[in-house]
């Protein structure tokens, strides 16, 4: 069943042209040029309740704007938002009871006091009862391993605790839809580790995650629905295996050589890197149906002899940047 429902969502802003000169400047007292920027543009999509889905695009692609919206912090231009049956900009108040949030980048926790204390602040706002709150934050501080940390004032955790920390307070309420804003920038492998095995977790206990990031691992570790928005409109709405598809069927050898050799000069391979006379680095495309993994081994074992061989998949940085480029 699908959770939330977008459909044909634009949000267009209005500004005005300003001139650098001066003359321009005091032009523009009196005849202003206007501009219309399409933050958003006709984007419709599904996502199913206990779902785990990315929504990506680069810098200024629409991507903010849209979460925004779908958190009722903006109302849309055109189009329909249902969220669990609500429309978030018209029905906020009693909407914001069903949704939690966590942003890397801005903090929810108040610096100068314990987020123990931030907590209580939360249980007040929502109006949690006192067993529940408790039940919850025992649970989460378990699992977070955070129950000597929530004492200190919060300015002198590390990014790792205080991240903890924000995941703590997105959840005492006990939320149906987090949304997740680069939840994992600037932590460490273990910390970044530790949150994604949470989110896994609280996703196996029915909650829906919507993740926005630019760290791809945690769209790899996460996600199963993957939305690409570019230039304010969708351009890819599917599985993250039918991502991976999308270019087609190709796979990346890292070889380390014997020997040198003069060339590589295979059908349907091409050397993307060369470390050295001894390390190649080669993309394989197996669309060709002449093509298949097994042959191109045995053409390399034929004409070269090598001491170590691997075979991965296109990494998603590749894929990620290819269909950006697509809808330049």
């Amino acid at each position: 069943m699908a959770v939330i429902e977008v459909n044909n969502l634009t949000k267009t802003y209005y500004t005005y042209k300003r001139g650098s000169s001066f003359s321009e400047t005091i032009k523009s007292f009196f005849h202003r040029e206007h501009i219309v920027v399409n933050a958003v543009q006709d984007v419709s999509f599904q996502i199913e309740e206990g779902e785990i889905a990315g929504i990506l695009g680069p810098n200024g692609a629409g991507k903010s704007t849209t979460i925004k919206m779908l958190t009722g912090a903006l109302f849309p231009t055109s189009g329909e938002i249902s969220v669990m049956g609500f429309i978030p900009y018209k029905d906020r108040k009693t909407y914001v009871n069903y949704i939690g949030a966590v942003f890397g980048q801005k903090s929810q926790l108040v610096w100068d006091i314990p987020p123990i204390d931030s907590f209580h602040m939360n249980k007040a706002i929502y109006s949690i009862p006192e067993r529940e709150f408790k039940k919850t934050l025992e649970e989460l501080t378990d699992l977070f391993e955070l129950e000597d940390i929530i004492e200190k004032p919060t300015r002198v955790l590390s990014l790792g605790e205080r991240m903890k920390c924000e995941f703590v307070m997105a959840m005492l309420h006990r939320p149906k839809i987090v949304f997740l804003d680069e939840p994992t920038i600037g932590l460490d492998v273990i910390a970044k580790q530790t949150i994604r095995s949470f989110i896994r977790e609280m996703n196996r206990k029915g909650v829906t995650f919507i993740l926005t990031t630019h760290d791809l691992e945690d769209v790899e570790q996460l996600a199963r629905q993957i939305i690409i928005i570019n230039h304010g409109r969708k351009v890819f709405d599917d599985t993250l295996q039918r991502l991976k598809q999308n270019l087609g069927t190709k796979k990346i050898i890292h070889l380390i050589l014997a020997r040198p050799v003069k060339d590589f000069r295979l059908e349907g391979v091409q050397v993307i890197e060369k470390s050295s006379d001894y390390e190649y680095t080669l993309e394989v495309n197996l669309d060709n149906n002449s093509n298949s993994i097994n042959k191109i081994i045995k053409q390399l074992s034929g004409m070269c002899e090598f001491t170590d061989i691997s075979i991965k998949e296109l990494p998603m940085e590749k894929i990620i940047t290819e269909i950006y480029r697509g809808n330049d």
